[in-house]
């Protein structure tokens, strides 16, 4: 009897060891999902920052063109025809127009790298529409935010309440989310679970951000297992009720709140590298 007592408590006291490592290894995971994301949005930000930089030079630019325009026009006008003109107004006039066409080359030069980056934007968008089919509509939006490209799924397409058990009409979903990322082979993605802020407890589950995390593990193996999309290029993150899209006031709100976002990540190098080259061929000028 004694014997089957500490058998017992030993078992116990195994479980709670695991269940503690498991808990801390989700939590360290959790910190260096958040990291790395938060390190990929400040760099695209400060590329964005870099770009509205160049955009404001270019409207100063313009101002100091028009500027110089009309100085130019005003010298043609007092001077009148130009055998009449002295050396010392010809080397005028002709200064004014070098710095018009040099102003009209580096303006230029900044339009075509911010033509560039609308272009790979728009490129992006389209490519990726084309694959996912008819699946855009109002509970399955898609859109391009500094870099990244987000697929944004409403949970009743996944889960049913409460669950993390993925539903039979999941593997449409899922079927055309893989056809997006074999279609990007470069591309990373990361797997975000978000929740509604009603408080959820059950079983294993001790909170939103269980929930939410597990979510985007179940997600994260289909795709793998199921369509082969390479772990390595794949990252499963929790967001718990966080980062709404709306307030919990209403039933709609919540709903609206409940979902799974798709973040299709191209390197850095790869999405800003026509825009570099633009604005590296403006500064050179």
């Amino acid at each position: 009897m004694r014997n089957s007592v500490l058998l017992l408590l030993a078992a116990v006291l195994l479980s709670s060891c695991v269940s503690t490592k498991k808990h801390t290894a989700l939590s360290d995971q959790h910190i260096q999902l958040k990291d790395m994301y938060e390190k990929n949005q400040n760099d695209l930000g400060r590329t964005q920052r870099e770009l509205i930089s160049f955009k404001k030079q270019a409207e100063r630019d313009s101002i100091e063109l028009a500027r110089l325009r009309a100085q130019t026009d005003r010298l043609i006008t007092n001077m009148g025809d130009m055998a009449t003109l002295s050396k010392k107004e010809a080397e005028n006039l002709e200064k004014s127009l070098e710095k018009i066409n040099e102003k009209d080359k580096k303006i230029q030069s900044l339009q075509d790298a911010i033509d560039r980056k609308d272009s790979v934007t728009f490129a992006l968008v389209t490519s990726i529409k084309g694959v996912i089919g008819n699946l855009d509509d109002e509970d399955i939006q898609i859109k391009v935010d500094k870099g990244a490209v987000f697929v944004s799924i409403s949970d009743k397409f996944l889960f049913k309440s409460g669950s993390f058990r993925l539903n039979s009409s999941a593997m449409g979903v899922l079927e055309k989310v893989a056809k997006i990322l074999d279609a990007k082979p470069d591309f990373e993605v990361m797997i975000e679970g978000h929740t509604d802020n009603v408080s959820y407890r059950k079983g294993d589950l001790e909170d939103n951000w269980d929930l939410s995390t597990k979510r985007a593990t179940s997600i994260v193996r289909v795709l793998q297992n199921d369509f082969k999309i390479d772990p390595a290029r794949m990252t499963a993150a929790g967001r718990a009720e966080y980062v709404p899209l709306t307030d919990n006031d209403s039933a709609e709100g919540r709903a609206a709140n409940r979902r799974t976002r798709i973040i299709i990540l191209p390197k850095l190098d790869q999405f800003y590298g026509m825009i570099e080259e633009g604005l590296n061929e403006a500064e050179a000028e």
